[in-house]
C-alpha cells in the first residue's frame, strides 16, 4: 500500500511539473510597458526635420534624437552638447570657432564629424529647401571644417549674436551621409525626415504622421548607461484637457505637452491632480497677423495673398488700428488663461531688458469705430457689415484647432462685428497649420485669409532672428517656396534699416535701443496684434522626475536625465 501511495504521489508530482511547465510556456512575456516613458502630445507632429516645420510639436519631437552644438538653460547659459565647450568670439565679433566632441556617433553607428555641421548649414541654407531655420544664419558669410572636430563659423560682419546659430532648437545637427543627396528642391524626399538618424540619445524606430511616435534607446548614445528608459511612445490626438487628465488624475501617461487648456478646466483638473502642472514663463506670445496681401486674388499661376495684389484695406494704418482697439486682450486673458498667461502689448517680452516700457494696450469699440469712418468704410447698405466702392468690409479669421482659440476667435469675432466688419472664422488642424508644406494652402505661411492667430516668440535670448520675421526678405511666396516667417507680407524699409543696424551692433546699450524701436514700429503699425504673454504649461506624472525646462529650448532638450522616482539609482 505504501508503495502504492508513493508511485501515486511521484505520478502526482511528474504531472504538476508538465503542467506547471505548460503554463509557464503559455504565460505572456513579461510586461515591458513600465519601462517605456509615455508622452501625450495631442497637437501631433508630422515631420521629423525640425528645419522643414514651423511647428513646436515636431521640434519637440525631433529634439528626442537630434542634437544642436549647444543650448540655453533657464539662466541663459549655454551648456553644450555635441560642443566641447562653449567658446568665445573673435575679438572682431566677425567669428567664432567651435571644437566638437570626439568619439560621437550617429544612431546607426557612423561617427559625428564637423562635416555633419557643415552639410547641415549647407541644407539650410540652400533657397530650393524653403527651410525654416533660415532666419537664424542668413548672417554667415562661410561654415569652414578645419578639421574633423573643429568648426569655424565667418559672419558678414561683427556678429552681437555669434551663438545663433547651431544653437538650441533651431541648431539641431542633421547627418550629412544620410541628407547629401537630398539637398536642394529633394529635401522632403529623405526618409530620415520620417525616421531620423540622430546622436542623442533615442532613436526612432516607428512614426505614423498625425499619429504615434515609438522610440528605442540609442545604443551608440555617449552615455548609454545612464538612460533610464528602454523606449518612449510619444502618442498624438485627442485635445489638451484629455492629456492634462490622463497624467496628472488617471497617470496613463508620464508627460504631457502644451496644455492649452481653459482656465476654469485647468483648474479643475488641478484640484485632483497626482502630478504637477508645470508653467513656464517664456517668450511665447499668442498674436494676431494681419494680412497685407489680398486673399482673394490670384496671379496669372494661381498665387493668392501675392505681393502683387494689396489687401484692399487691411493696408490702411487706420482700419488696423481699429482692429486692434476692437480686440478685448483683457477678456481673453483673465477669464481663457488665467494664470498661464496675461495681456500683453509688446511683440519682444523676454529678455526683461530688451522688452519695451513704450506701449499699452487699449480695448475701445467707439474709437474704432471712428477710426474707421474716417477711412470711408461704412455701412451704407444697412446691413451691420460696412462697405465702400461696392466691397464689403469682410475678413476670414482663421487659426488651429483648439477649443481655447476657438473661444479666443468668438471674443475677438464679437468685438469686430460691434465696430461693422464681418468675420468668418475658420478652424485648421494643426498637423496642417504648422505644417509649413509647401503644397498645402492652409498653412500659416500661405496665409489665405485676412487675420490669424497662432503663438510664437524668440528661441534665444539674442532676438536677431526673431525680429528678422518681418523684414522684406523674410516674405513667404510662390518664388522661394513659400519658406520665410514673415507671414503678413509686411515691408518696412525703415525696419529693415534698423534690423541691419542691430545685427551689427555690438554696444549693448545701442543694441538694446534699436531691439525696442523695433518691436515700437511694429505697434505702432499694428502689423501684429499681441494678445497673451502664455506660459508654456506641461503636465508632469508625479512619478517622473528630471524633468528640466528651458524658456530658450523645446521641453525634451534634457529628456535623456528623465526617469522615474522608483529608478532614481540609475
Amino acid at each position: 500500500m505504501s508503495r502504492t501511495k508513493n508511485i501515486l504521489l511521484l505520478i502526482i508530482s511528474c504531472l504538476a511539473v508538465v503542467i506547471f511547465s505548460a503554463c509557464q510556456a503559455s504565460s505572456p512575456p513579461p510586461d515591458q510597458s513600465k519601462n517605456t516613458l509615455k508622452l501625450l502630445y495631442w497637437q501631433a507632429p508630422t515631420i521629423l526635420n525640425p528645419h522643414l516645420s514651423t511647428g513646436f510639436k515636431d521640434a519637440e519631437a525631433s529634439r528626442i534624437t537630434l542634437e544642436p552644438l549647444a543650448s540655453y538653460d533657464e539662466q541663459k547659459r549655454l551648456i553644450p552638447f555635441l560642443a566641447e565647450e562653449i567658446p568665445s568670439p573673435a575679438k572682431d565679433g566677425k567669428s567664432v570657432t567651435w571644437k566638437l566632441k570626439k568619439n560621437i556617433k550617429w544612431s546607426d553607428g557612423e561617427p559625428f564629424t564637423a562635416e555633419d555641421v557643415l552639410l547641415t548649414y549647407e541644407f539650410i541654407k540652400n533657397p530650393k529647401t524653403g527651410s525654416t531655420s533660415l532666419n537664424y544664419y542668413q548672417q554667415i558669410k562661410t561654415v569652414e571644417a578645419l578639421d574633423k572636430h573643429t568648426v569655424k563659423i565667418t559672419f558678414n560682419s561683427a556678429n552681437p549674436a555669434w551663438e545663433t546659430p547651431f544653437v538650441g532648437t533651431q541648431g539641431m545637427i542633421i547627418p550629412k551621409h544620410i541628407y547629401q543627396q537630398y539637398q536642394g528642391e529633394k529635401a522632403r524626399q529623405a526618409s530620415a525626415n520620417l525616421k531620423p538618424v540622430g546622436t542623442g540619445p533615442y532613436r526612432v524606430i516607428d512614426f505614423k504622421p498625425g499619429d504615434l511616435v515609438v522610440y528605442e534607446a540609442n545604443p551608440y548614445y555617449r552615455k548609454a548607461k545612464t538612460i533610464a528608459f528602454s523606449g518612449i511612445e510619444l502618442k498624438g490626438g485627442g485635445d489638451a484637457a484629455s492629456a492634462a487628465r490622463a497624467v496628472l488624475q488617471t497617470e496613463e501617461a508620464d508627460f504631457a505637452y502644451n496644455l492649452q487648456v481653459e482656465n476654469n478646466i485647468l483648474q479643475e483638473i488641478q484640484k485632483a491632480s497626482k502630478g504637477q502642472i508645470i508653467a513656464t514663463p517664456g517668450p511665447l506670445i499668442e498674436r494676431i497677423l494681419l494680412n497685407q496681401t489680398d486673399p482673394n486674388q490670384a496671379t496669372k499661376d494661381g498665387e493668392r495673398s501675392s505681393l502683387k495684389h494689396p489687401h484692399p484695406f487691411l493696408t490702411d494704418p487706420k482700419v488696423r488700428k481699429a482692429i486692434a482697439l476692437a480686440v478685448d486682450r483683457q477678456t481673453i486673458a483673465k477669464q481663457l488663461y488665467g494664470v498661464t498667461g496675461q495681456a500683453t502689448a509688446n511683440f519682444l517680452v523676454l529678455p526683461v531688458a530688451y522688452r519695451s516700457p513704450n506701449n499699452e494696450y487699449e480695448y475701445n469699440l467707439e474709437k474704432a469705430k471712428i477710426l474707421l469712418d474716417e477711412t470711408g468704410w461704412k455701412d451704407s447698405n444697412k446691413n451691420g457689415t460696412r462697405d465702400k466702392n461696392g466691397q464689403e468690409m469682410q475678413i476670414i479669421f482663421q487659426t488651429s484647432v483648439n477649443p481655447l482659440r476657438q473661444k479666443s476667435q468668438e471674443i475677438i469675432k464679437q468685438g469686430l462685428q460691434s465696430i461693422g466688419i464681418g468675420v468668418e472664422l475658420k478652424s485648421i488642424d494643426a498637423s496642417i497649420f504648422f505644417s509649413s508644406d509647401p503644397s498645402n494652402t492652409d498653412t500659416v505661411e500661405h496665409f489665405y485669409a485676412d487675420l490669424q492667430m497662432l503663438t510664437t516668440g524668440n528661441n534665444s535670448p539674442e532676438p536677431d532672428a526673431y525680429f528678422k520675421t518681418y523684414t522684406c526678405q523674410a516674405i513667404p511666396q510662390k518664388a522661394n517656396n513659400w519658406s520665410g516667417e514673415n507671414y503678413s507680407r509686411y515691408c518696412n524699409p525703415q525696419y529693415d534699416q534698423m534690423w541691419q543696424q542691430a545685427t551689427k551692433e555690438l554696444e549693448p546699450e545701442k543694441r538694446k535701443k534699436l531691439l525696442i524701436a523695433m518691436n515700437d514700429l511694429l505697434i505702432k503699425d499694428n502689423i501684429v496684434i499681441p494678445l497673451v504673454h502664455r506660459a508654456d504649461v506641461l503636465g508632469v506624472n508625479s512619478k517622473l522626475i528630471g524633468v528640466e525646462i528651458s524658456p530658450w529650448e523645446r521641453n525634451t532638450w534634457k529628456i535623456a536625465q528623465w526617469k522615474l522616482k522608483s529608478q532614481s539609482k540609475i
